[in-house]
Formats: C-alpha cells, sequence, structure tokens
C-alpha cells in the first residue's frame, strides 16, 4: 500500500509478514515525519507498546504491550474475494495458448480475439466450484458488485477463515451473491457488525456457521442467528461468551450447538438453552464445568430440559463427583457421552472401573468416549454396581423383602439407579456382599456335602474342592471315591442360585448340596438338564 491514508482506514483489518492487526490510529506521530498507522495485533506478544508515544496517547490496546506504528507501505490491506479464488482455483494457460487467436461472428462481422480459449476455460472452471476453501488468503471484501454471482454461482461450502475481513457489511455483501450457500467458516475474523438490520433473506439457505475466535458476544450470536432461519450447526469455540439471555424466535432449528473453550460459562447460563427444541448434540469441552443439575426432576425422573439432547461432549473440564453422570441420567434422549480428561475420568489403572459406573449410572447410554457399550458390557457393569454397593444399601435401609425396604434419602440420591437395578437382576444376597478374602489356596476352597438321595441311611460327606473343577472332575474324583464307574453316576447340584457357564464346566459356590445318583451321563442344574 502507498503512504496515502484514507478517512475509513481505521477499523480495517491488516496483515504484515505472516501477523494480523487491527488498525486503531492512522495520521502523523512527532517528531517523526510522514503517515503511520497505528495498530493493534491479535496476537499482544508481537508488539511493543499500549498505543502512546512519548507521553501522547494515539489509540488504545486491551494488552500494555499490543500496539505498534507501522508505515502504511509495509501493510497489506488484502485483497477481494473473487480475486481470491482465482488466485487458488483457476489453472494458468501456458503463452502458447494465451497467444491463440480465434475467429468468432458478432453480428454479421468477423472478429479475431486472442486469449478466447482461456477465457472461458476459466469461467467453466469457476462455475463448476461448489466447495472453496480460503483459509488465510487475506480476503477482505467482496469486490465488483455482482462478480461473484456471475463467476462463481454454484458455491455451497465457503470457508473464509482467518482472513482479514473487518465487517459483516463485507460478508453479507459475498453472501448475498451465493444463494445457494449452506456452510459458512468466519473463524478467526474480527467483524464489526452492519449499521443496518434488515438482512433477511441473506443466509437463507445456510445450515452451518462456524464462528470460532471472533471475539463475538452472545446477544450478537443471536443477532446473526435472526439472519438464519434454517442453520442447524452452530460453532462459537473460544469466544469468551457469557449466555446472557434465552434464545426466544432464534436458534429454533439448531440440532449442533458448540460452546468449547468458553470459560466464563456455568451450569446456570446453560437453563437458558435448556429448551431448545431440536438440539441434539452440545459441546462443553473446556469450559471449566464440575457440576450440573436438574432441579425439575426427582430421583428417578426424566426432566424436561435439552429434550431432544442425544450426544453430550463435556471432554478436559473439572468433573469429580459422581452426582454429575446421576443428573445426566434425566435427560430424556441422551445416547452418547464423551467426558474424557476430567479428574474423575483421567486415564489411570482405574479407567475401566470408571467407565463401569458411569455406563451403570445412566440407563439409556449407547456410546461412551466414542467406543460402543454393547449388552455384556452394561450387565456387567450394572450386576458389579449392584454388588459394589450392596452393603452400603442395607446399612441405608434396604431389604430383600420390599415391604421392609426403608432407603435413606441419602442413599437414594447418591444411588438413584439402584433401586432399579434390584428389580431388574434381583437384591443382592448376603454370599454376593462377602468382602473378598486374599487370594491363597485355602480361601479358594468349596466346602460341599454329598448326600444320596436313594440311600437314606448313607452319612452325608463334606468336602472341600478347588472351584475351578469342571463337572467331568469332580465325577472322576467321586468315581474315585465311591469305587463307581463314571458312566453310572448322575449329579443333581442343589441351589437356589447357580450359574452354568459352560456346556461342561459349573462354578460351584461354598455350602452348596450335591445329590449323587447311579443313572444316565447326565447333570441337573435347577431342573436344566445338560449333558456332560
Amino acid at each position: 500500500m502507498s503512504d496515502t491514508l484514507t478517512p475509513d482506514v481505521i477499523g480495517r483489518r491488516v496483515e504484515v509478514n505472516g501477523e494480523h492487526a487491527t488498525v486503531r490510529f492512522a495520521g502523523v506521530v512527532p517528531p517523526v515525519a510522514g503517515p503511520w498507522l497505528g495498530v493493534e495485533w491479535d496476537n499482544p506478544e508481537r508488539g511493543k507498546h499500549d498505543g502512546s508515544h512519548e507521553g501522547t496517547v494515539y489509540f488504545k490496546c486491551r494488552h500494555p504491550t499490543g500496539g505498534s506504528f507501522i508505515r502504511p507501505n509495509k501493510v497489506n490491506f488484502g485483497t477481494d474475494f473473487l480475486t481470491a479464488i482465482k488466485n487458488r482455483y483457476v489453472l494458468e494457460d501456458g503463452p502458447e495458448e494465451d497467444r491463440k487467436e480465434q475467429i468468432v461472428t458478432l453480428g454479421n462481422k468477423p472478429v479475431e480475439t486472442v486469449g478466447f480459449d482461456s477465457l472461458m476455460k476459466q469461467q467453466s472452471q469457476l462455475s463448476k466450484l461448489q466447495e472453496v476453501s480460503l483459509r488465510n488468503c487475506a480476503v477482505s471484501c467482496a469486490g465488483e458488485k455482482g462478480g461473484v454471482a456471475e463467476a462463481c454461482p454454484n458455491i455451497r461450502r465457503v470457508d473464509l477463515s482467518k482472513n482479514l475481513l473487518s465487517s459483516w457489511d463485507e460478508v453479507i455483501h459475498i453472501a448475498d451473491q451465493l444463494r445457494h450457500l449452506e456452510v459458512l467458516n468466519l473463524s478467526e475474523n474480527k467483524l464489526k457488525f452492519p449499521s443496518g438490520s434488515a438482512l433477511t433473506g441473506t443466509f437463507s439457505a445456510l445450515k452451518v456457521l462456524v464462528l470460532n475466535q471472533t471475539g463475538i458476544t452472545w446477544a450478537e450470536v443471536l443477532r446473526c442467528a435472526a439472519w438464519c432461519p434454517g442453520l442447524e450447526e452452530l460453532y462459537l469455540e473460544s469466544n469468551n461468551i457469557v449466555i446472557s439471555e434465552r434464545p426466544t424466535d432464534v436458534l429454533q432449528t439448531v440440532k449442533l450447538l458448540d460452546l468449547s473453550s468458553n470459560q466464563l460459562i456455568d451450569e446456570n447460563q446453560l437453563y437458558l438453552i435448556a429448551h431448545l427444541p431440536r438440539l441434539e448434540q452440545l459441546i462443553l469441552s473446556d469450559v471449566g464445568i464440575s457440576s450440573i443439575h436438574f432441579p425439575d426432576a426427582g430421583i428417578g425422573c426424566k426432566t424436561s430440559m435439552f429434550p431432544s439432547l442425544q450426544y453430550l461432549v463435556v471432554n478436559d473440564n473439572q468433573i469429580s463427583q459422581w452426582s454429575f453422570f446421576n443428573e445426566l441420567d434425566k435427560l430424556p434422549s441422551l445416547r452418547a457421552l464423551s467426558c474424557l480428561r476430567n479428574p474423575l475420568t483421567k486415564e489411570d489403572k482405574a479407567a475401566n472401573m470408571t467407565r463401569q459406573l458411569i455406563i451403570a449410572s445412566i440407563g439409556q447410554l449407547k456410546t461412551l468416549n466414542k467406543c460402543e457399550i454393547l449388552p455384556k458390557e452394561r450387565r456387567t457393569a450394572e450386576l458389579d454396581y449392584r454388588k459394589a454397593f450392596g452393603n452400603e444399601w442395607k446399612q441405608a435401609g434396604g431389604h430383600q423383602d420390599p415391604d421392609k425396604n426403608r432407603l435413606s434419602e441419602e442413599f437414594l440420591r447418591a444411588h438413584p439407579r439402584y433401586q432399579f437395578l434390584c428389580l431388574k437382576y434381583g437384591v443382592p444376597e448376603d454370599w454376593e456382599l462377602k468382602t473378598q478374602q486374599p487370594f491363597m489356596l485355602k480361601n479358594q476352597l468349596l466346602t460341599l456335602k454329598i448326600k444320596y438321595p436313594d440311600q437314606l441311611d448313607q452319612k452325608v460327606l463334606e468336602k472341600q474342592l478347588p472351584g475351578s473343577m469342571t463337572i467331568q472332575k469332580v465325577k472322576g474324583w467321586l468315581s474315585r471315591l465311591l469305587k463307581v464307574p463314571v458312566s453310572d453316576l448322575l449329579l443333581s447340584y442343589e441351589s437356589p442360585k447357580v450359574s452354568c457357564p459352560g456346556k461342561n464346566k459349573v462354578k460351584l459356590r461354598p455350602h452348596d448340596d450335591i445329590k449323587l445318583s447311579l443313572d444316565s451321563n447326565s447333570l441337573i442344574l435347577n431342573g436344566d438338564h445338560r449333558s456332560v
């Protein structure tokens, strides 16, 4: 740029040696002669002062080292949208093709042209464009009126992130010419709002709007949303946003909202967006949240807030209490959760146990941290949860007889799904709640009582056997003990609770009775005949 300054330079976005800044001052800075631009850098470490020189304040900066004075000819004020597209997407023709002559007829007169094929080829290339990425291309304005609409009428997706756009007016001038525009990324642009507010139809086809690191406020977000009646996805990462008011007639079609890295957002502010009717995905990574409550829903009930929310992301926060996950069980539509890198979910030796506890706490969850929850994993998690807190349940007034169940309010708040798990799997038995003994051989032996149902006068034998023995080995041992062929033994296992994880193997429990009879080679478990 030349040293000549125009009045509208203040507020313009500029680039200097790869660094972006905003012009805050234009004029003379004595005692040095000639015009200067006072700029506030996006990166305050790039500057030298706060906008003052030798005691005179020429402009103000948000950071004490955010400002510099620069000669106008050192500054890049950018290029227009259409020129940037041509620079990036139009294929260059060779010199021979540029000089190629062609005769065309205009009316009745033949006209000799040079480079006509090249021009047609360029226009064809631009007209086919549907997706355009102009990130960091120094785009500062729309360019000649109507030029974009004529050259690139089919563009649907545009990335204009990290450019030199300084005003929504310029964005609107571009969007007005892109009637099929569905996706627009304006991240890392510092945009002033237009003087007028009548922008109906400008973004009528827009579905995705990305405004990360733009410094936009919540009030401005709502103003933008009014221009986008069909908006489905809105990205607002790293803007220091404070949700100050409830959206009334805007954002009603939004399905995804990303509020990541807005550290000023708290639990109470989330209530203001809790009734967006179509919100399915909410991204709250790195906002500093530690708790959440849905006061409209009691224990075991569902909240009316976030009625359509299916996927919640709360990575990199301060979640350290299990009550957070208990509350999430109140969300009626929640199916997927990501909660990585929180104090309660850090990757350590207990990571698998943490995963199981979260699964047991949120009954409708299908995916946790992008890993599917299979039915077997859910069953295991819920059974382990039921067992792990069984003694606490008993101490809080839990009883195997439902009529005698008198659970404390404190226990119900801490374990709101426990009663449901008892209905689903049965209340925990006393033997399930016994403290695990140290792993020694004597602690792994099962005491078995062996009876002879056909010989009542025979004394009951009591033996200790390893719990890992298969039925086949038990029969072999009994054959030697009783001096009876294995093929003549029939074992019937008496127990109100017994599981058979395999066809030829059963895990025996302490103090269960075994009946022996001389019959066919089969095993009876709770009335279920299994061949061994």
